[in-house]
């Protein structure tokens, strides 16, 4: 137990060593097939919600933020690996970035000790999501579609999905009902929250607000 103390502090540093700022912006891209894999990391976040008294995970989220960039990313891979046409692809890729600009989506899994309580759709859970910007002006989803079997694609291009979690796409407006950006222009970061009995995890985004060089794909 004389080691408690010491566990708890380095549990608290490695929470608030984040990665490093994402680009938000809108910009064109540049990317291969083979970039997908790092800009899903950049876009990834994890995080666990610990009972200290007993060191058990009591709640394990893990979430990918698939903002402009990682959209772009996406469809350059996917229309790789299915062999789709110069035009499919641009149809495609304009289809997924003129959603970006209505929806900010993320695809989460959401682990937990009773298997029941971790689906976000269910009468069983508490858990409640939530968009939080710097200053604390809360957003909730317009989204929450719980995936029953994720198809070989999802699994593929979101490893975090496996068997023992449940996964969800959870989308929220890109504009609140006051008329303003629920990321405003300015934020340097945004937090996905999970709050609940269980605990509260809180996944954060550090966000690069300057615009990317363009560059032509």
């Amino acid at each position: 137990m004389r080691f408690l103390p010491a566990l708890v502090m380095l549990l608290a540093i490695v929470a608030s060593c984040g990665p490093g700022a994402v680009p938000i912006r809108e910009s064109t891209r540049a990317f291969t097939a083979s970039d997908y894999g790092g800009i899903y990391d950049r876009w990834t976040r994890t995080a666990d919600e610990f009972d200290f008294g007993h060191l058990a995970e009591v709640l394990h989220v893990t979430a990918t933020f698939e903002s402009w960039e990682f959209r772009w990313a996406y469809v350059v891979r996917y229309a790789a690996d299915h062999s789709l046409t110069t035009d499919e692809r641009t149809r495609t890729l304009e289809q997924s970035l003129a959603d970006a600009r209505d929806r900010h989506r993320f695809l989460v899994t959401v682990g937990v000790p009773i298997f029941r309580e971790g689906d976000l759709t269910s009468t069983y859970s508490d858990v409640r999501v939530i968009l939080v910007d710097p200053g604390g002006r809360q957003t909730t989803p317009v989204e929450i579609s719980r995936i029953g079997r994720p198809s070989t694609d999802q699994r593929i291009y979101f490893p975090q999905i496996n068997r023992q979690r449940h996964t969800f796409r959870i989308a929220f407006p890109t504009i609140g009902e006051d008329g303003a950006p629920t990321i405003p222009d300015d934020a340097h970061e945004i937090t996905l929250r999970f709050a609940g009995a269980l605990g509260t995890v809180d996944l954060r985004w550090n966000l690069d607000q300057s615009a990317p060089t363009s560059s032509t794909p």
